[in-house]
């Protein structure tokens, strides 16, 4: 879940969809890949300098060739829904994230890191679904080489659709030089309110300038306060409020990911 710009709903589309796709019953992992830690923290880890394990631990470990720990359960979490009997995986971060981006500008094949530690998880999950930070940075870089595939939250506003021509051709230039696996899943309308003219006038313009070229979900999650009321009830909209428009957005983000899912292995299968 990628953009350069903050505030377009990264951490909550990761949040969201990942408690979705375990509803369905998918094995999830999430990866909480940005130094201000907001994942892990709408997790209900408030004190993310505490953890003894965070992703920038398991990338610093990777860069000095030492062995990660090799029972899982040490640096993978669980987040568990008694009530509704949904779980899934998750590893934190935290502030330490910044300097190993720093130290990844000297590091040995500084762009593989992240792909490297997550190697041996890929296997145990349908998806692992990294948050990443708002900067197009080394981390964005390491992301963007572990992925198959970049869903793009966009605002309806502006600027936000502006940043789009800057990340699509970083995420291209990683696809033709360091891995040409790396598909755009597609661009995610969120916050969109439908009352406002503006943001239909920015969709037609996404639309027009992306649509042939670039996938563009059918589902917009629409703006709402329970959003942020879920966050402080450390919990995902879908389980503060399951009725809710975003809660039903996200469900139906999650069904549209799932039918490409099928589509794929229909094709494969021909």
């Amino acid at each position: 879940i990628v953009n350069q710009k903050g505030g377009v709903g990264k951490t909550t589309t990761t949040q969201n969809l990942g408690y979705a796709l375990s509803r369905k019953g998918k094995k999830v992992l999430l990866i909480d890949f940005d130094p201000q830690s907001s994942l892990t923290v709408c997790l209900g880890y408030d004190d993310t300098d505490s953890l003894p394990y965070t992703i920038a631990t398991l990338m610093q470990m990777e860069m000095e060739d030492e062995s990660l720990p090799e029972e899982h359960s040490e640096y993978v979490q669980t987040y568990r829904n008694e009530k509704e009997q949904v779980s899934y995986d998750f590893i934190p971060c935290s502030m330490e994230l910044s300097a190993i981006e720093v130290s990844l500008v000297n590091a040995v094949c500084r762009e593989g890191v992240l792909k490297n530690v997550l190697a041996e998880l890929q296997a145990a999950y349908d998806y692992i679904i990294i948050d990443c930070s708002p900067s197009l940075g080394m981390l964005t870089i390491n992301a963007l080489v572990a992925a198959q595939a970049v869903i793009i939250p966009v605002t309806p506003e502006y600027l936000s659709a502006k940043g789009l021509e800057i990340l699509l051709r970083n995420i291209l230039r990683v696809k033709r030089k360091i891995n040409p696996a790396l598909e755009i899943e597609g661009i995610l309308f969120t916050m969109f309110r439908d009352r406002i003219r503006l943001a239909h006038t920015v969709e037609d313009l996404v639309r027009n300038t992306y649509d042939a070229a670039i996938p563009i979900y059918d589902t917009r999650i629409p703006y709402s306060v329970r959003s942020g009321e879920a966050v402080i009830c450390k919990q995902s909209v879908i389980e503060y409020e399951s009725g809710n428009q975003v809660s039903v957005a996200y469900e139906a983000l999650a069904n549209e990911v799932l039918a490409k899912e099928v589509l794929e292995h229909e094709a494969d299968t021909e």
